[in-house]
């Protein structure tokens, strides 16, 4: 049922958003009729092509900006969101950059901070069960179709408006803030009631959430301790890396292609619509394969999940789990972030446990971003000193903010913190990005320019 709410708030809000811009553009069109002075609505965009880039020096503002850049990246990375809603506007606010140039470095800031957190993960044994702690089929099911978001999230910030992107991130971000906030209190609140019970004599204690905590206590039947090598080539699934490898490869080759050829060009809609196929087929695949193990399970009475999330994998749920993926992926294009901002509270909401889904959507996170940082390099849309050094400072923080939070995870026995941390980080990006966006907006009023729907083929 919350569930259920929180998709009408998304479709209500998003919905008059969208309308209100629709009344905007016909608005601004009438006005371009019916006034002969006033400009083209494509003479004024709202990112120029002039580039701002600040040399790297030693002063307060890189000080500053490193600090939130390690912050954000070890919380990030932590909460599976990645943290792009705190990069741009410290990008953009504190070095000074201009906002194309920030929205690259940030992608650049998350593939570090997401590649290290893999790194790391490799590493570290499932909480609770024999399997790795990545769920690579929860991956193979929502990397091709993040990716395929990304893409149409770049075409709209070409046609929508500034401050309409601005309220639809607000929207988003707040539904799911205060959404992974409440989650997160609910399991605070079973946590206790579990620690209370275990604080008394040993019994056989029924958790209604399953896995969602055990992981913080010792089990009740000892594991075989691995040693490290082995966790790591059990958590290493090379088959199913390389199929999200060549996903991430065809994305990439279609994408250098395009960017070679003209704009709205026969060749140029052959290869966009050349992505649904190699996006389908993939996706297609992992829920013929989860639905079919997930009706086996059901026929032999079998109540294990089928991978970490503990819904019954249907029709419905693979449709919905399909357009939260082109969804977070278009809120990455839009905002520059790699998705997680969707993806995370997406793999809380279907039952994965907070420390697989950190791992897993930082997993994916790691190709989306990665992809989105050759194209702009090929672009040459962010400077290499710049990207090499907040690299540096991201892979660290993900490293750092992995191995100290789930150490306070286990010394707390409190898997919560790490909901609690991915709905500040989301706040927090809410905030920032709003504030940003809200002066812009204003500012673009207060100079008259176009506020309504671009051409997507003249506004490149």
């Amino acid at each position: 049922m919350a569930t259920r709410g929180f998709v009408l708030y998304l479709l209500a809000g998003f919905s008059v958003a969208v309308l209100s811009a629709f009344l905007i553009s016909d608005h601004e069109s009438y006005k371009l009729n019916h006034l002969p002075h006033r400009s083209s609505p494509n003479s004024v965009t709202l990112d120029s092509d002039e580039k701002t880039w600040p040399k790297l020096e030693f002063d307060w503002r890189i000080v500053l900006a490193t600090t939130i850049g390690f912050l954000g990246s070890a919380f990030g990375t932590v909460g599976g969101v990645g943290g792009g809603g705190i990069f741009v506007p410290m990008l953009t606010l504190i070095v000074g950059f201009d906002t194309k140039s920030a929205a690259a470095l940030s992608k650049c800031m998350i593939m570090g901070a997401s590649a290290s957190s893999f790194w790391y993960n490799l590493r570290v044994p499932h909480p609770c069960r024999e399997v790795p702690i990545l769920d690579y089929d929860l991956a193979l099911l929502f990397q091709p179709m993040l990716m395929l978001g990304i893409t149409l999230g770049v075409a709209l910030s070409v046609v929508f408006p500034y401050w309409l992107i601005t309220v639809l991130i607000i929207i988003l971000f707040l539904g799911t803030s205060s959404r992974s906030f409440f989650r997160a209190i609910e399991m605070w609140k079973e946590e206790s009631v579990l620690k209370k019970e275990m604080s008394q004599p040993r019994e056989t204690f029924a958790n209604s959430r399953g896995e969602l905590l055990i992981d913080t206590y010792e089990p009740l039947i000892p594991r075989e301790e691995k040693t490290p090598m082995e966790i790591f080539t059990f958590n290493l699934r090379w088959k199913k890396l390389m199929l999200l490898f060549a996903v991430w490869a065809a994305f990439l080759v279609l994408q250098i292609i395009k960017n070679d050829l003209v704009v709205c060009s026969s060749w140029y809609w052959i290869l966009t619509v050349a992505q649904f196929p190699a996006t389908l087929a993939v996706f297609g695949y992992e829920c013929v394969k989860l639905y079919k193990e997930s009706k086996k399970r059901k026929t032999l009475g079998n109540s294990e999940s089928v991978c970490e999330a503990s819904i019954e994998w249907t029709v419905p749920h693979l449709i919905f789990c399909a357009l939260c993926g082109v969804l977070g992926g278009t809120v990455g294009g839009l905002l520059g972030s790699g998705g997680g901002f969707i993806l995370g509270p997406l793999l809380l909401e279907i039952g994965v446990i907070p420390q697989v889904a950190s791992a897993t959507a930082t997993f994916v996170m790691m190709f989306s971003s990665s992809l989105s940082v050759v194209e702009f390099y090929l672009l040459k849309r962010f400077p290499i000193p710049y990207a090499l050094y907040l690299m540096s400072v991201s892979i660290l923080a993900g490293f750092w903010g992995q191995f100290f939070v789930r150490k306070l995870v286990v010394f707390l026995k409190r898997a919560s913190l790490i909901v609690f941390i991915l709905s500040a980080v989301i706040f927090a990006s809410a905030v920032t990005m709003g504030i940003i966006g809200i002066e812009k907006s204003i500012r673009m009023i207060q100079n008259h320019e176009f506020m309504g729907f671009l051409e997507f083929c003249s506004g490149q």
